[in-house]
């Protein structure tokens, strides 16, 4: 399987989806947006995996390169190709889909609980997800879930973190979270690390035992093969 990469950034940082599909045997290929010339066709992949970014799914005039990334996940949307979106990827797959995309009421930033809908419980894909955990996030805008699709998660700061539609799967979250990524995001983004009711500080955001990574690294795991084995289907 040819599984290729949008970043928006060149925040870099380790992080645990090359590492999965290298053992799966797939082949793992990325771009910065931004950087180059020309996006992939859907004749150059078999899965688009769609990353974060600091800016928003709306801000097509300030980046314009948006409009040609929503007009390639139409078509792969269109030609029935996986797809998985990641914090801004999932609010443009969600925009793509005809979903409101939004600045939140707050921000939520650092390691928070997710709870799994009860939609999920009846979701091939969703089943999987335990009923809670602790995971990774860092956001301030949001989407609603588009019609058609099974939301599969919330949070306390958020309604919407996570839906499954068709071949596509959106997850505000980052279970492919590592330390070396962390610690950088939280360098380049320190400014927004202020007190509120969920922005976390700095030493809370580092402070997490190698073990929650590993756990969250294998939630990641059992939803990807999960979802591919659906989206085969």
């Amino acid at each position: 399987m040819r599984i290729h990469c949008l970043l928006h950034s060149h925040l870099g940082g380790e992080i645990y989806l090359p590492i999965w599909a290298a053992q799966k045997g797939y082949l793992w290929t990325s771009s910065v947006v931004p950087s180059v010339p020309s996006l992939p066709t859907p004749d150059d992949l078999d899965c688009l995996v769609v990353l974060g970014g600091p800016m928003s799914a709306w801000e097509e005039e300030k980046y314009p390169w948006l409009t040609a990334e929503k007009r390639l996940l139409e078509c792969l949307i269109e030609a029935g190709k996986p797809i998985l979106g990641i914090c801004l990827g999932a609010q443009l797959v969600a925009d793509v889909l005809g979903a409101r995309t939004y600045i939140g009421m707050h921000k939520e930033i650092g390691w928070h609980l997710v709870e799994a809908t009860t939609e999920s419980r009846i979701h091939p894909v969703g089943a999987v997800l335990p009923s809670s955990f602790e995971t990774f996030l860092w956001h301030g805008d949001s989407f609603d879930i588009p019609d058609g699709a099974t939301q599969i998660a919330r949070s306390a700061a958020f309604e919407s973190q996570a839906f499954v539609w068709n071949r596509v799967l959106a997850l505000q979250f980052h279970l492919e979270v590592r330390p070396d990524w962390v610690g950088r995001i939280t360098a380049r983004d320190a400014g927004e690390l202020v007190d509120s009711g969920f922005v976390q500080s700095l030493d809370t955001i580092l402070g997490k035992p190698q073990e929650l990574y590993r756990l969250n690294n294998a939630i990641m795991e059992r939803l990807l093969d999960r979802w591919l084995d659906h989206a085969s289907l």
